[in-house]
């Protein structure tokens, strides 16, 4: 089950959260300030999972994630999910990201966010 979707630039700013379980904001803030530490000082020649109890709510989860010129996608998920999945489930969205930007980078989500397709696919309800 994929807990969480983040995602951050070179300087732990975050751009795309979604949190799949109740947290306090407080508890958000640092769950995206622990994961930025944890992913940003991984080194480049490691695979891109990171499996500790210093992770959201400890042992049975598992971080995997994927870097982009200055952009860090990380899925929070537990051990049901297998970790290539999740890679190309990654992969998918960075192409959509680029598809729906032409040439997608991290000013774009700055610029354009509310343009992104993320909501229902029918109108609101007034």
């Amino acid at each position: 089950m994929i807990k969480v979707i983040l995602s951050f630039n070179n300087y732990g700013k975050q751009w795309l959260t979604k949190f799949y379980r109740p947290y306090g904001e407080d508890t958000q803030e640092q769950i995206i300030r622990d994961t930025f530490h944890l992913v940003s000082k991984s080194n480049e020649n490691v695979c891109n999972f990171l499996e500790r109890e210093l992770l959201i709510g400890g042992s049975d989860n598992k971080l995997i994630y994927s870097y982009y010129a200055t952009l860090y996608v990380v899925f929070c998920v537990d051990f049901s999910e297998g970790e290539l999945v999740i890679l190309d489930l990654i992969q998918l969205f960075m192409e959509t990201l680029d598809k729906c930007f032409e040439n997608f980078c991290e000013l774009d989500l700055k610029s354009q966010c509310c343009a992104l397709p993320l909501g229902p696919p029918y109108p609101k309800v007034s």
